[in-house]
């Protein structure tokens, strides 16, 4: 009898030993590799919560690291995560040169939307339900889209009161959209990373940049920069993916794929979005502090953006018909979502 009671603890023993190692074996720790400064307030109040959640909803069977720093440049982010480098990347489509994202720029034109929440949720609705986003995302799930506040263009040369006032200045651009716009208006534009602004522009190398509020700040820009120019809608946006490696989702089990989806894509942007507002918020008020000069965009200036904007949305569109999208369609969507006028 007590042999038998022995064999049976053991029995129990070995049966636990397994449980906690099968166990052990379906939890999932995912590397995030993160560009941006650590107290960016995107990641700050974005990133790192929602990163926080995922182990919440999962009931930490997943739970996401994010590296203190990043496995590669910002350009090279989207690959990082498509070719299994890092899990979870994050970045801007416009930092990839060639055209894989070629839909996505429906969130980069001008008058898009001065809220980022309104901005970010149009976003992923229009460029997931219209114009099969997860499609140019190849080698990845799409759990993300978002855009930033309303983009502004800010010098230290001039306050721009004519579009020839523009013509000349050497204006950093993220890429895509806006570095067209900004040739179209005259500017000569430098592609560089935000990283990179500081030093060219403390140095001289530019004159300004197309930027959000906030960036003034986060990157300490605001002693060598002296107008902020706003346009309704914003003269830009940029367009931003969150995304996990396909084979490492493919790996977590359906019920916890649905639990973080259930805190990405719409309600992502949201979130995103609220960071993003709160922060231009703050950057608002030391740029004012620090003797920069916001001002409105006057009525000839808005009119040649509108008809550089109007030229480029509509070879967009033209393009994207070849595919089988409606991008004027879409853009009319957008629009809609976020209560600008056009």
């Amino acid at each position: 009898m007590k042999f038998t009671n022995f064999a049976q603890l053991l029995a129990g023993a070995a049966l636990g030993l397994t449980m906690t190692a099968t166990a052990a074996l379906t939890d999932t720790t995912l590397v995030m590799s993160s560009w941006l400064p650590p107290r960016h307030p995107i990641v700050v109040g974005a990133l790192k919560p929602w990163a926080r959640e995922i182990s919440d909803v999962t009931d930490g069977r997943v739970s996401v690291r994010v590296l203190a720093k990043p496995m590669g440049p910002p350009p090279a982010h989207f690959d990082i995560a498509a070719d299994g480098i890092a899990d979870i990347t994050y970045g801007l489509h416009s930092f990839t040169t060639d055209d894989r994202f070629a839909r996505s720029r429906i969130g980069q034109f001008s008058f898009i939307g001065d809220d980022a929440v309104q901005a970010s949720k149009a976003f992923w609705n229009v460029y997931t339900d219209q114009l099969g986003a997860q499609d140019e995302h190849e080698g990845v799930k799409l759990l993300g889209l978002f855009v930033h506040g309303p983009g502004v263009l800010h010098n230290n040369i001039r306050k721009i009161e004519t579009v020839d006032d523009i013509s000349g200045l050497k204006i950093r651009v993220p890429g895509g959209y806006v570095a067209d716009l900004m040739e179209d208006l005259g500017a000569t534009t430098l592609f560089m990373s935000s990283g990179e602004v500081y030093e060219k522009l403390s140095r001289g190398v530019i004159d300004g940049v197309t930027f959000t509020y906030e960036a003034l700040t986060a990157f300490k820009l605001t002693d060598d920069l002296k107008y902020a120019m706003r346009v309704p809608g914003g003269i830009y946006n940029t367009t931003w993916f969150v995304v996990i490696n396909e084979d490492k989702w493919n790996e977590i089990s359906a019920e916890d794929q649905a639990a973080i989806e259930a805190i990405s894509g719409e309600a992502f942007a949201e979130r995103v979005g609220a960071a993003w507002n709160a922060a231009d918020e703050k950057a608002i008020e030391k740029i004012k502090d620090a003797g920069i000069e916001i001002h409105d965009a006057p009525a000839p200036v808005v009119d040649a953006i509108k008809t550089a904007a109007a030229a480029h949305e509509r070879a967009w569109s033209e393009t994207i018909t070849e595919d089988g999208f409606d991008g004027a369609a879409a853009l009319e969507s957008l629009r809609d979502q976020t209560g600008v006028a056009f």
